[in-house]
């Protein structure tokens, strides 16, 4: 029989959420196969989060640091919203969030960084999900980083320090004064938190959704001369860049201006020419395909059983 160690213990006990004893006795019961010990764990009733990975987690809530030239923004997602209010997951999440911001935003490198409690930020989520009862997940994270200038941030329905539903990050970059920098930013945030622009300008947004833009504006002026089509898709486009790029967006603050007029504008203010080079906007669920209950089978079931 293979030798059980504690890796192995360890290893079975992030997968399954399971009680150190009960992984020593799967290992035991299947000769150190971890995946056949997950299996007798889930058989047994043992495993708390394998039950619970089916299930849609679309709630909980975007995680937010930034300082100085660089921010981060991570998706933490549970099941219901109920749970995003518990304090421990609050704590869950800003913990996360922190860690990302130090060692970066890929994920293996996050779920194996350390947990005070939990030894690995990967066991502290599968504790969570055996304690809680609910699915929980590590969706994505993202950071965005300046060479000089700020990183400014806007968090919308904020639930505690750096947690709530929408999270920005804007990259301002400026040798000018840090807060009036900042200040813009903020506002810059709040824009895309608004908005929700598909890029910063048009170089940036996907080729194939140009490509969609151009053949409807094409379909719906066929007929029309060669030359005059061309001056319609080009004229077109760059009403569509308008509505969804950050730079030619109309600034919510001030829509008599775009945001790229402000911007320049703001030189005078902050002592140094101003450019906003990027932005990130996680919005909590946002992607995900939510499961629609059919509550009348699920009486019929009921019934039934």
């Amino acid at each position: 029989m293979a030798e059980i160690t504690a890796a192995m213990v360890k290893e079975l006990r992030e997968k399954t959420g399971a009680g150190m004893m009960d992984c020593k006795s799967a290992l035991n019961e299947t000769g150190g196969d971890i995946e056949a010990a997950v299996d007798w764990l889930r058989k047994k009733g043992l495993s708390k989060a394998a039950k619970k990975s089916d299930r849609v987690a679309a709630e909980g809530l975007i995680g937010l640091v930034a300082s100085g030239n660089k921010g981060t923004v991570v998706e933490v997602n549970s099941e219901t919203d109920f749970v995003a209010k518990n304090d421990t997951f609050q704590g869950l999440v800003q913990h996360i969030a922190q860690v990302a911001h130090q060692v970066g935003v890929d994920m293996d490198a996050i779920k194996a960084a350390p947990h005070p409690t939990a030894g690995t930020v990967w066991s502290a989520i599968t504790n969570a999900i055996a304690t809680v009862g609910e699915n929980m997940s590590l969706r994505r994270a993202a950071d965005l980083l300046v060479g000089q200038g700020v990183i400014a941030s806007y968090m919308h329905s904020p639930a505690s320090l750096g947690l709530g539903r929408i999270g920005v990050l804007v990259a301002i970059e400026s040798a000018g004064k840090t807060d009036e920098l900042m200040a813009f930013g903020r506002q810059v945030a709040m824009h895309v938190a608004a908005t929700n622009p598909l890029a910063l300008d048009g170089s940036g947004v996907d080729p194939a959704v140009v490509e969609r833009e151009k053949a409807i504006l094409m379909d719906k002026n066929a007929g029309k001369p060669p030359h005059v089509l061309e001056k319609i898709v080009e004229s077109g486009l760059k009403s569509y860049f308008k509505e969804v790029t950050l730079l030619d967006q109309p600034f919510v603050i001030d829509p008599s201006k775009t945001v790229g007029q402000a911007a320049k504008e703001m030189e005078g203010k902050a002592g140094a020419p101003v450019k906003i080079t990027g932005f990130v906007r996680y919005a909590l669920g946002e992607g995900i395909e939510r499961k629609t209950d059919d509550f009348a089978a699920e009486v019929a079931a009921a019934v039934n059983g």
